[in-house]
Order: C-alpha cells, then structure tokens, then sequence
C-alpha cells in the first residue's frame, strides 16, 4: 500500500509540474503567432524635418486637423491624487478624454465599469472607447501615474494611416511575445481597436479570464490578442532612435544619466520629442506640465512647421 501510494503522489506531482508548463506556454507562446502572419516588430519613427518641408502647407494643415486622439485613463479610487492631477494637467490635451474607473467616485467624473479585474476593464475600456470614437482614429491608453505630451504623439502618427494596424510604445520581450509596456502608455489606431473588438468574441484566443493558472499581466493579454489579428508592437523612436515613450519618470532617467554620462547628462537621457514618462508623482506631473506647456524664454521662436490646435472648447495650457 505505501509503494502504491508513492507512486500516486509521484504521479499528481508529475502531473501537477507538467500542467504549470503546459500553462505557461499556453499563456506566452499560443499567441506570440498569429495565424498566417509574419513576425513584424518594428521601430517606428516620426517624419524627419527634411520629409516635412516637402508638404504643401494645405497638406500640412489637414493632417494636423485630421490627427486626433482619444485617451483612456484607467483608474481606481485608490489612485484619486494622481487621477485628479491627471484631470487637471496633460489629459486636457486630449481630443476626447476619458476616466474609467473600477468603481465611482463622488469626488471626479469617471465611466464606472464595475469592474475589479484590471483585463476585464480594460477589455471594456476598449469597447467603449471604440463605441463612441465618433471621427476620433486614434486612441492611448494609459495610467494616470503617466505623463503625456499629446502634441509629440500627434507628431509621431502624423503620416500613419489609422485605417492600417498600429500597435505603439515602449516595447518589451517576454519569451516570443513583443509587448508594449503599460506604464509608458499604449497607442493604438482604429483598426488595431476594431480586430481587438473582434477577436475579443473569440475566448479560445482572447479569454476575458485567464486560463493560465497564474495570472499575467493586461499588457501581455492585449498583446496577445493583437497577435492573434495580426497587429505587432512597435517601438517609438525619434530619428536618433531615443526612445519616445519612457516607463520610468523623468527625474529617474536623468539621475540614471547623471551615473552613466555625467559629461552629457541631458543629451544621454532622453529625446527632445518624447511623448511619455512612466511612474511619476502627482507633484511631478505638476512641475512638467510647468515645464512642458508654461515656461516660456520671451522671444524664442521655435521654428515648428506645424501647429496642433487644442480642442474646441479646451481650457488646456
């Protein structure tokens, strides 16, 4: 009886080990494929000064009219400092913005979704953001501990085609999966949300609930399903290939830089048309909302070539 039952409990043991794997790769590789689809991951660049002189002004003017963004801001009331300073600073810049939010708050206007599950919001997010875009073809995601300058991300997809699948950030690896990481805001065109809206009918590729038996992140999941329709992550770049959207704030990149290039702290820390910093303090989105929008050297002409106009209606900086 006692060999007997060693060998039951080798065998759950055994069974138990494979199951674990048997998960993990179901979680990381059976979307890292789509199905009759290429691997293409690549480093996506905004128009060089050079393309942009070779515009006609009318063809300029219309890009910047048509370019319009519509941001998803997922919050809990846990967040509520940095989901009102969210509010109040870069989320004006927004064409659309909108707050969605696990439950209500009396204290700020938010889309409850009743959801506690971070996926499951954010599927819902999605489709409703998507539902009520109206002529808005782009959309960001992104946490409230995120800065963003929405003029430099209108500049990155200012030639991009909403109509063709972009998938845009600060991209990561994870096994055979490209993702783009959460904290430095995700981009994404309208028809990158329109196969999201479609594939998320399909459990068997798009679980709302994980089947893995650990849970993964929602920046995997939705990487996982834009996989599955064929929509890869790419990574923002400016034209020195510095990155354009940052997962770590920007106090942290330059005292990261002051360690490693302390003879050129600033031209070694980040670029001059960066879209996000990741993981800031309510106090510091203040102060780069300051530096970004406020601060002004009198008589300085910066020379853009191109304008975007705020919101109709906007009280943004």
């Amino acid at each position: 009886m006692m060999s007997e039952s060693s060998s039951f409990m080798k065998g759950m043991i055994l069974g138990g080990i494979f199951c674990l794997v048997m998960s993990f790769f179901g979680t990381f590789n059976s979307g890292s494929h789509s199905e009759g689809h290429e691997h293409l991951h690549h480093h996506l660049k905004p128009l060089s000064k050079d393309e942009l002189q070779k515009l006609s002004e009318s063809q300029m003017t219309d890009w910047t009219l048509q370019v319009r963004v519509y941001c998803l801001i997922m919050v809990t009331p846990k967040l509520l400092v940095h989901w009102a300073t969210a509010n109040d600073t870069w989320s004006k810049h927004c064409d659309k913005s909108v707050f969605y939010t696990s439950e209500s708050s009396k204290a700020l206007e938010a889309m409850d979704l009743q959801e506690q599950d971070e996926w499951a919001r954010l599927r819902k997010a999605i489709k409703h953001a998507y539902e009520n875009a109206g002529d808005l073809r782009w959309f960001f995601v992104a946490r409230p501990t995120t800065f963003a300058i929405i003029e430099n991300l209108k500049y990155l997809v200012l030639d991009k085609d909403p109509s063709q699948p972009f998938y845009i950030g600060h991209t990561e690896k994870s096994g055979e999966l490209d993702y783009v990481e959460y904290d430095s805001g995700i981009v994404l065109s309208y028809e990158s949300m329109r196969r999201l809206i479609e594939i998320f009918k399909d459990e068997e590729k798009c679980p709302e609930r994980g089947h893995a038996l650990w849970k993964t992140s929602e920046e995997k999941q939705l990487a996982t399903c834009l996989q599955y329709s064929g929509v890869f992550a790419e990574n923002g770049e400016d034209a020195q290939g510095k990155e354009l959207f940052n997962k770590k704030s920007i106090s942290t990149l330059i005292s990261d830089s002051m360690g490693q290039n302390p003879a050129d702290v600033v031209e070694a820390c980040c670029s001059d048309m960066a879209i996000t910093f990741g993981g800031m303090s309510q106090s510091q989105i203040q102060v780069l909302m300051y530096g970004v929008y406020r601060l002004r050297p009198y008589g300085h002409d910066f020379h853009d070539s191109l304008t975007f106009l705020p919101p109709k209606d906007s009280d943004n900086d």
